[in-house]
């Protein structure tokens, strides 16, 4: 689906605020509610939009510490990667799993309560695994996450390649 300006704008602020109403989205950016719902029913369909995320305070579920934990594979083989990736995935600690070039094979971003937890994690569930040849872990001191996609598509016939950095509003600002 080729997005354009409008879809673009419509991106941006349901990637800052994915809780924005459709009379509020339509009003930032200056369309008929809508017009605006079925672009964004557009978006979705596509699969441009693929849903919406909540923002959940880790330190109020209890998690002190997150960590990167890069894992080096014994063997590069499609069943050791479908094996350790399923296993990963089963546990509640593991936020998200890198795939990766480098000397290390896979990032792992975990979350736990605190070092003891995640030296337990590590030594009785990643590093006793047949397909682990090595772990090292680096701890997450501070995380700033951008919550908006840099665009590369070509919006209204800009094809430089660079990313495009989107617009609050369509709207001229007043004088």
């Amino acid at each position: 689906m080729p997005i354009d300006r409008i879809d673009f704008v419509i991106l941006a602020a349901l990637q800052n605020n994915a809780r924005l109403s459709n009379k509020e989205l339509s009003a930032r950016i200056g369309l008929a509610p809508s017009s605006c719902l079925e672009r964004v029913r557009a978006l979705t369909r596509s699969g441009v939009l693929q849903g919406a995320h909540a923002e959940v305070s880790g330190a109020a579920l209890g998690i002190g510490l997150e960590a990167l934990v890069a894992i080096r594979l014994v063997k590069h083989s499609r069943e050791a990667f479908r094996r350790l990736y399923a296993h990963l995935r089963s546990l509640p600690e593991v936020l998200c799993v890198f795939h990766v070039s480098g000397v290390n094979d896979l990032q792992v971003h975990v979350a736990v309560r605190d070092v003891h937890h995640l030296r337990s994690l590590i030594v009785e569930r990643f590093a006793i695994r047949p397909e682990v040849d090595h772990c090292e872990t680096s701890l997450i001191f501070e995380l700033h996450r951008k919550h908006q996609w840099p665009s590369y598509a070509r919006v209204d016939g800009d094809d430089n390649g660079s990313a495009t950095a989107a617009r609050p509003s369509l709207r001229k600002p007043r004088r």
